[in-house]
């Protein structure tokens, strides 16, 4: 049972991987280049891009007002997740070097590269930002957590959970009470197809 999981985990882990690819590939119809983690667009596309940036007046006379209403809230939701982003991120630099766990390189989840985009407005870029970084540091404090679990608690929940995180195969099953007394140790460093990313 466990093997045809493992082999259904890796077919997904393969799948997603090829989704990536595929969505990046179609991404060089728009003729940019990445240099040093700038942007740079070729001149023609440029201009293309200007034309269609929406002026910062005419943007805000045609928003919803119930948009406008609602961003204090939104925005507001950025200082608890500072806050939550500076503690997991000590936590991490201090714990998981004690434990043995491959910190997680936090490049490889929040991405800014949007301020690039030229038909883009600068209410429309802080947007774009702001909703970078906090998918980014959801996903960043979710590998943390993962790992951490992994660590601490590497056991399959009874219920049903409607996502995994890319931990979770290697967790032992719920109620398996002598694999855990027995494997608990060896789960707790299997960080093997992690090695490559530490830093």
């Amino acid at each position: 049972m466990t093997s045809t999981v493992d082999d259904l985990l890796r077919k997904i882990k393969s799948l997603e991987q090829e989704l990536i690819e595929e969505i990046q590939s179609q991404q060089q119809d728009f003729t940019y280049e990445i240099q040093k983690k700038r942007i740079y667009f070729e001149k023609n596309v440029i201009q293309q891009h200007k034309h269609y940036l929406q002026q910062l007046f005419d943007y805000l006379k045609k928003s919803s007002l119930k948009h406008i209403l609602s961003a204090p809230l939104i925005w507001a939701v950025l200082i608890p997740t500072l806050l939550l982003d500076i503690t997991v991120t000590l936590y991490q630099a201090f714990c998981f070097p004690i434990y043995g766990i491959p910190k997680v390189k936090r490049a490889d989840f929040i991405v800014f590269d949007r301020q690039y985009l030229n038909y883009l407005n600068i209410i429309e870029k802080m947007n774009c930002a702001y909703c970078s970084y906090f998918n980014g540091i959801i996903a960043y404090i979710q590998e943390i957590a993962a790992r951490t679990e992994q660590f601490w608690c590497p056991i399959k929940h009874a219920h049903h959970i409607s996502t995994l995180h890319n931990r979770y195969q290697h967790f032992l099953d719920y109620g398996d009470a002598k694999s855990y007394r027995q494997q608990k140790e060896e789960i707790r460093q299997k960080f093997d197809d992690l090695k490559h990313n530490d830093y």
